[in-house]
């Protein structure tokens, strides 16, 4: 799209498949906002009742709630959305930014209405998203370094859990396993194979579970540690554990 030519050339422009944005207008995903707005015609004309959808940075205007494909659409996006004075109550606009460009003025059914769309509007374009981003990176860049680490970590992705399976705040005790080895097992890319052949002797006792961090305790810099380097580090403890209990087992 040129600079400073009219949106309403945004379409041809952009060569935007008029199909896929009519599925896009009425599919089943949620909107950002939705409901009836009065729409100016023209410079002089009258305002007509229209059904508007918000999704995403594209505005999209229905002659009524049921139908199926718009009448029309406005992209959100080298615009401003602010309160003008007009006839009809509740009225504001979204003025772009160009000596062709178009002005909408809009007129909601009420002052609540007015609000909640006039504030989705100014944040449906992309350039608000980058400043969010940039805000939050800041804020994650000040917080790292007034408690946080010196370098950077990355931080830790979610594990995808059972749905049956509830979330601890604080790390869950591993069960004991049923069999043990009597030696040592051999490892394999760094990591131990268990065998389950082996039985505990009459009398003995599985090894004792990880240590638990109190919840009271204060976060430390674990917290910000990856998962890598908790493995790691409760890995730690588990081994001096398991190699307490079996010298233990060997001695009479």
């Amino acid at each position: 799209m040129a600079p400073g030519s009219p949106p309403g050339l945004a379409i041809a422009a952009m060569k935007l498949n008029e199909r896929s944005l009519a599925f896009y207008a009425t599919c089943d995903a949620p909107v950002d906002n939705a409901g009836f707005l009065y729409k100016k015609g023209g410079r002089h004309a009258a305002y007509h009742r229209r059904w508007f959808v918000l999704r995403g940075n594209m505005l999209f205007y229905f002659e009524d709630a049921a139908s199926r494909e718009p009448v029309g659409v406005i992209i959100l996006e080298g615009c401003t959305v602010e309160l003008v004075e007009a006839a009809e109550e509740f009225a504001f606009a979204v003025r772009f930014v160009g000596t062709r460009a178009r002005t909408y003025v809009l007129a909601a059914e009420s002052q609540a209405a007015m609000e909640g769309w006039v504030k989705a509007l100014s944040r449906a374009s992309f350039d608000y998203l980058r400043l969010v981003v940039r805000e939050l990176e800041q804020q994650l860049a000040a917080v790292r370094g007034a408690g946080g680490p010196a370098l950077p970590l990355p931080l830790p992705q979610p594990q995808a859990l059972p749905q049956s399976q509830p979330l601890s705040p604080t790390p869950a005790l591993a069960p004991p396993l049923p069999h043990w080895p009597s030696a040592l097992p051999p490892k394999e890319n760094g990591c131990a194979v268990w065998s389950t052949e082996a039985t505990l002797r009459p009398g003995s006792e599985p090894p004792p579970p990880p240590p638990r961090r109190r919840a009271s305790a204060p976060h430390g810099p674990l917290d910000l540690a990856p998962f890598a380097r908790l493995h790691e580090c409760y890995g730690q403890e588990i081994r001096v554990l398991r190699g307490q209990w079996l010298s233990s087992r060997v001695q009479p």
